[in-house]
């Protein structure tokens, strides 16, 4: 895949901290780029299972010793940890200048970088825009994932772009005033997709319960049975639709104005969990100002001396 402008880093020797779920998938995307990493962190015994298993031919060192050998090195840590984490490399002059040191916080820009950059090294912020579970379909699906890039400059941006386009990614700038927005947006697509999905799922198995036919089975707690296989196709649909027609996606008992049925669910969902009711009638609420929905529904939902 080509560069920007040709422009194209030489094999970097890349440094990992630490080897966790999105660190050692990220080291691995490198490493098929042709970059080398050759040490990486690894603290807990997953982080270690993990570095052995996807860097096998990985050296498992301290930070300090990490950050001392890389002209690349990778923060792939929890936001929490990381302001420490920089704080804590500056103080000891682990980093050489010129290094380009790259965070994966999706919160932060360069901004939280400034120690080390004051040090002379190069400040990038990449956020892939991807959940990460520990499973190798996570490596895979770098390729096709877009990166949130903020850089302190053209040529940090010219860095970052060139690396992410090596792994088959997809970049994008970020203004660095604009992370926590982006952050946010990204949080809310996924994280309460889950959540809203496995709501869905565990009143579907109440539903379905000792009503199994030929063979379907619904499996307690654990995800594969009937109420997955119900929901999938219906739940990728809606997402391809809203994503390619946007509000023309919205269907259902709010968007029809249906008051009556949103009542009737209310009711249902309520015996089974009551916090997903309250995330039902949340969820309906913001479905039905997008909606434009009559006024019986807002009544049904929020009480009828609310106004929308």
């Amino acid at each position: 895949m080509s560069t920007p402008d040709g422009f194209r880093p030489a094999r970097l020797s890349v440094g990992v901290v630490s080897a966790g779920r999105v660190g050692s998938a990220l080291g691995v995307a490198l490493e098929r780029a042709e970059h080398v990493v050759i040490a990486c962190s690894a603290v807990s015994r997953a982080s270690r299972d993990r570095a052995q298993r996807r860097l096998p031919d990985t050296a498992v060192l301290p930070v300090d010793e990490v950050a001392g050998r890389a002209e690349l090195l990778l923060l792939a840590v929890p936001d929490a940890v990381l302001p420490e984490l920089v704080t804590g490399l500056a103080a000891t002059n682990a980093v050489r200048p010129g290094t380009i040191v790259v965070h994966t916080s999706g919160a932060n820009g360069v901004g939280i970088l400034a120690p080390l950059t004051e040090q002379g090294c190069v400040p990038l912020a990449i956020h892939p825009a991807m959940t990460f579970t520990g499973s190798d379909e996570d490596i895979d699906r770098l390729a096709d994932t877009c990166f949130g890039i903020t850089a302190a400059d053209e040529v940090g941006y010219a860095i970052g772009q060139s690396l992410v386009l090596e792994i088959g990614g997809e970049p994008f700038r970020v203004r660095e005033d604009a992370r926590t927005l982006y952050h946010a947006a990204l949080a809310h697509a996924s994280n309460h997709l889950v959540t809203v999905l496995l709501d869905a799922v565990e009143a579907l198995r109440a539903a379905l319960w000792g009503q199994e036919l030929l063979g379907q089975e619904i499996v307690g707690d654990a995800p594969g049975g009937i109420a997955e296989r119900v929901v999938a196709p219906l739940a990728r649909a809606s997402l391809e639709n809203a994503l390619q027609r946007g509000q023309a996606a919205l269907t259902g008992p709010v968007a029809r104005g249906d008051a009556a049925a949103v009542l009737a669910h209310l009711a249902a969902l309520t015996e089974v969990n009551p916090e997903s009711a309250q995330a039902y009638r949340a969820n309906s609420l913001r479905t039905a100002q997008r909606a434009h929905a009559p006024a019986e529904v807002f009544a049904a939902l929020t009480g009828p001396g609310e106004q929308r």
